[in-house]
């Protein structure tokens, strides 16, 4: 309890208005609450800075009641919206995880080799951190090596009754052969481990054939298309070896996949570059001509200066895409409809669930990438990377270094995320483009810190109108 002296001051907290309402997003708890008239009026009475209770309660209680205005400082204090003027600020516990905790998803970067040649790809373009023409690995992962891959899973996810097992590439249908060897293996496994396996994969549709959909389809295989739009934007980067765009090549086949995958929604993933902005268009015609169930945007991940990276103004032109497309998202959120946007989507229910990260990702945690050699790295970008390696399938894990890598790279040892009200959601952001932009995996990504505080603003807005207009739909990220 506050003495009559004390001072009260606003804690960490970011306000937003929406469906008529206001809200506030606390940090670092990354709770949202709505506020009532008497809070919102307590907390705007703190906007010149600290005040006493007793001066708060004497110049709101003739509008609102004494008592009412002492008992939304009690609450305000609870959630710590408000707290003691003398208190040090408000820190997420520096909690690392115990010895032992499980894999939940295990990427297997089933080859090293794709058939595309796509100027901007973070693993065979300019920034690719592991040469592959070089390399010792072999290309194509043996069913060998993806046999102790599965085994390595297994024994890594613990209690947990579902493992995730993606495969990746390289293009992931290069290895079609191990692939439907690995996931019999693995499903059989599970079934003597009780453990369900589900499995998903990345492609670039160029192989998908009859006998590749059919196994999709007959194995719940979850499928990500990576394409970038309409023909002029795929055929800007995504190309074949010898420069013809592959856009014709891959359309008849993505359009078999989506008639005849039925069983689990196909999505696509989008790199955004400079030259490929046109975010509302891209996704039209990804969602509403081609079918896909859900599209998903990514900035190309890159090196300052590459004649494709995304620039001040791009970032820009980006947010203004990206927020038309959740506004048509919010309208069909109101009426209770399937809109497709994942960037929203994953956005809301992390903010539902109240996820309030130490690490930005899975990587080295609960996610691993292995590559076709079975070294088991932080993730499937960072495969075959020695310098990022945290042991193999065949040998275990490297705990020590797991657990270097895990406490240097919290949130709390970026000192530049430490007053940003979004690092909730944030955490400093990719390793992987802290590598590539910085040389440091644990450097905060500094280019896009406005962009994702916008973003993340954005999303709140459209949580909190969602929240107002139709709550029962936020029920689905229970």
């Amino acid at each position: 309890m506050s003495g009559p002296g004390t001072l009260l001051a606003q804690r960490e907290f970011h306000p937003f208005e929406a469906g008529g309402e206001t809200f506030v997003y606390l940090v670092p708890s990354a709770g949202v609450f709505r506020l009532d008239d008497v809070s919102r009026n307590v907390l705007e009475a703190l906007d010149p800075g600290p005040a006493a209770e007793e001066d708060l309660v004497a110049s709101l209680g003739g509008r609102f009641g004494p008592d009412r205005v002492r008992r939304s400082l009690r609450e305000l204090r609870e959630v710590r919206a408000v707290g003691l003027a003398s208190a040090p600020p408000d820190e997420a516990p520096r909690v690392l995880p115990q010895a032992g905790f499980p894999l939940t998803t295990m990427v297997l970067n089933v080859t090293n080799k794709c058939n595309l040649a796509c100027t901007y790809c973070y693993e065979y373009g300019e920034d690719k951190i592991v040469d592959t023409e070089c390399s010792p690995a072999p290309n194509y992962m043996s069913e060998e090596t993806a046999r102790q891959s599965v085994d390595f899973m297994f024994e890594q996810s613990g209690p947990l009754p579902v493992a995730h097992l993606t495969f990746f590439g390289g293009e992931t249908l290069l290895n079609f052969r191990v692939l439907k060897k690995t996931l019999a293996y693995a499903r059989r496994k599970g079934e003597e481990a009780g453990k369900h396996v589900e499995c998903s994969l990345t492609t670039n549709a160029t192989l998908l054939r009859e006998e590749v959909i059919d196994w999709l389809v007959e194995n719940q295989v979850g499928v990500t298309v990576s394409i970038d739009g309409p023909k002029e934007t795929q055929d800007k980067f995504r190309v074949f070896k010898n420069g013809m765009g592959s856009y014709e090549h891959v359309l008849p086949r993505i359009k078999m996949l989506l008639e005849r995958h039925r069983s689990r929604p196909v999505g696509a993933r989008v790199t955004l570059t400079r030259h490929t902005l046109d975010a509302t268009r891209i996704f039209r015609h990804l969602r509403d001509e081609l079918g896909f169930w859900e599209v998903g945007f990514a900035p190309v991940t890159t090196a300052n200066g590459r004649d494709y990276a995304i620039q001040d103004d791009g970032f820009e032109r980006m947010l203004a895409q990206f927020e038309e497309l959740a506004d048509d998202f919010l309208h069909c959120a109101v009426e209770g409809r399937h809109h497709g946007f994942s960037n929203v989507k994953d956005t809301l229910e992390e903010i539902h669930k109240g996820v309030s990260k130490a690490f930005p990702c899975g990587a080295g945690l609960g996610l691993m990438g292995v590559a076709t050699d079975g070294e088991v790295a932080l993730c499937h970008r960072f495969a075959g990377s020695g310098d990022h390696g945290i042991g193999s399938v065949h040998e275990g894990l490297d705990r020590k270094r797991q657990f270097e890598f895990l406490e240097r790279h919290h949130v709390a040892n970026k000192t530049d995320c430490n007053q940003c009200w979004a690092r909730p959601l944030c955490a400093g952001g990719c390793y992987h483009e802290a590598h590539v932009r910085y040389g440091d995996t644990g450097r905060a990504n500094l280019h896009y810190c406005d962009w994702i505080r916008s973003w993340t603003d954005t999303c709140l807005k459209v949580y909190g109108e969602i929240s107002v207009r139709n709550p029962s739909y936020l029920q689905r990220f229970d």
